[in-house]
């Protein structure tokens, strides 16, 4: 995957995460929780979520590396092209 195509794949499960939130202005170098109201369980459902799509292992000790959409792009772009 390219980092377009993640960083599409990421709105889609945010989008089924909080649903009547609008990510079509998302902020790319702001973090998810001070543009939408998410909490910590929802940034775990986003861990969770890619784990089941895309099979990659991501430690608790990384989660904060998936704290903007810039960083998680920049996280999962090896993960997910390996």
């Amino acid at each position: 995957m390219t980092g377009p195509e993640i960083r599409e794949a990421v709105i889609n499960i945010l989008s089924d995460i909080a649903p009547d939130e609008d990510f079509s202005a998302i902020k790319d170098d702001v973090p998810f929780r001070d543009q939408f109201e998410m909490d910590s369980m929802d940034l775990l459902d986003i861990v969770l979520e890619l784990r089941k799509r895309y099979r990659v292992q991501i430690p608790e000790d990384d989660y904060p590396k998936l704290n903007n959409m810039n960083s998680t792009v920049e996280y999962l772009l090896p993960l997910i092209q390996a």
